[in-house]
């Protein structure tokens, strides 16, 4: 069986690899530049596959999590979670907005906060929100990156565009970082010789 893998993968160009591995959560561009660099792609074709890649579930994470937080809120095994997710979202809105919040005070109706729809228009995003967004989508450490930053921006209600412009700019900053970590300035730098 193992063989019969080994096979499979060896006709597989590297650029496909590395496309495949920036697609994948928790490992995303952070894992995939590092392969890339390894099976000899050049950054200058490494990177961008690593950043396509790693940007292709985005636009479906921010359009679709609250819909289906929407779907599991009509079981009642997942009403609870669903409902502890929202409050908190609920209440990181209500210090944005600058409304001060008591703990009795976010105790509202549970149908309000089921229904996303309902739970109000999407937030101004501030420009501390959008740099704070940026900076947990660029920086390289376990648990962030572009699947998480849009999680939280989709289960926050931030406004999508502004949303992926933050994880976009916070991607590229990434590859660059992890470019720079696998191949070294030298040969991140080669292009120019």
């Amino acid at each position: 069986m193992l063989g019969i893998l080994e096979e499979f993968f060896r006709g597989i160009p590297s650029e496909i690899y590395v496309f495949i591995i920036s697609v994948l959560p928790i490992i995303e561009l952070r894992g995939a530049i590092p392969v890339g660099a390894a099976l000899g792609l050049p950054f200058y074709a490494n990177l961008p596959l690593a950043i396509l890649g790693n940007l292709l579930p985005i636009p479906f994470i921010l359009l679709f999590i609250p819909r289906f937080l929407d779907f599991l809120a009509r079981f009642k095994a997942f009403r609870p979670m669903v409902l502890w997710l929202r409050k908190k979202a609920n209440k990181y809105s209500c210090r944005v907005l600058g409304k001060d919040t008591d703990a009795e005070e976010l105790e509202v109706d549970e149908n309000y906060l089921l229904n996303s729809r309902e739970s109000g228009k999407a937030l101004k995003m501030s420009r501390a929100t959008f740099i704070a967004l940026f900076v947990f989508v660029a920086v390289p450490l376990p648990g962030t990156g572009a699947w998480t930053g849009s999680l939280v921006a989709s289960l926050f209600n931030l406004p999508k565009k502004w949303s992926f412009l933050a994880i976009l700019a916070g991607v590229i900053v990434a590859g660059a970082i992890m470019s720079l970590a696998s191949y070294g300035v030298l040969g991140f730098l080669s292009f120019l010789t």
